[in-house]
């Protein structure tokens, strides 16, 4: 319990002795780079193979012959939609953004740099937290929406070359009964993955003491909690928004 209200005070103490917009703005834009384009890569390899896994054991487990072949394509959207894109991509981001995060600040907290600002009058916190957060708010869920794609598109790959099913099939799969819903469902949940992974990556980072082997237990522990707190959260928004 004093880790979760150290937790929100370090969260609350973002938003006082604020600096001038135009610092934010140089910031948050590099931030942006750092945790979106920096991971474009690693999000669209696993997101590809993800969905075309998903499409071949689909379609190894419906094994009736009374279920029509694009139905195989329906169910790998639900899944890449729902959970996939959004959850998976959330922990892949936050073994490599969380940890980039958390080792960054706790570097720069055991070398003096964070005290240094705060010797400076300048809130660290704000200055060196709230842009990071405020970029993986903002390029996640891009990177989930890029996911979904990639991963569908995979899923076409694997069950077309493997015959599972035709073109027309997978595409008609795709496209019918689609709930609008589940979009904006994968794009809430990703908004609050990032807030969770950017946040309690910076706070493990943030709080780091002792030397360099401290920082590397603190990008370990950020990669942990947050997974934990991702899963977590995955749960609660699928019992408040789709029951």
């Amino acid at each position: 319990m004093k880790s979760i209200g150290a937790y929100f005070i370090f969260l609350g103490s973002m938003f006082v002795r604020r600096e001038s917009f135009s610092s934010y703005f140089k910031l948050t834009i590099n931030e942006c780079i750092s945790i979106g384009w920096n991971s474009i890569l690693i999000v669209a390899i696993t997101s590809t193979f993800m969905g075309a896994v998903t499409t071949v054991q689909t379609a190894y487990n419906l094994v009736s012959p009374l279920i029509q072949n694009y139905v195989v394509a329906q169910v790998t959207r639900e899944m890449v939609v729902l959970e996939l894109a959004p959850t998976i991509t959330a922990i892949v981001i936050a073994g490599k953004v969380g940890s980039s995060i958390a080792g960054g600040l706790g570097t720069m907290r055991i070398t003096e740099q964070i005290d240094a600002l705060e010797v400076m009058g300048v809130n660290a916190s704000s200055y060196l937290v709230l842009p990071k957060i405020v970029a993986a708010m903002i390029m996640y869920p891009l990177l989930v929406v890029l996911a979904g794609f990639l991963a569908l598109y995979g899923g076409y790959i694997a069950g077309t070359m493997t015959g599972i099913l035709t073109e027309t099939e997978y595409v008609y799969g795709i496209r019918i009964d689609f709930n609008p819903f589940t979009i904006q469902f994968a794009l809430i949940k990703s908004v609050v993955f990032a807030f969770l992974i950017a946040s309690i990556s910076a706070y493990q980072g943030f709080f780091t003491t002792g030397g360099a082997l401290e920082v590397g237990k603190s990008s370990t522990s950020a990669v942990t909690k947050s997974c934990i707190a991702v899963l977590l959260a995955d749960y609660i928004l699928a019992e408040l928004l789709l029951n």
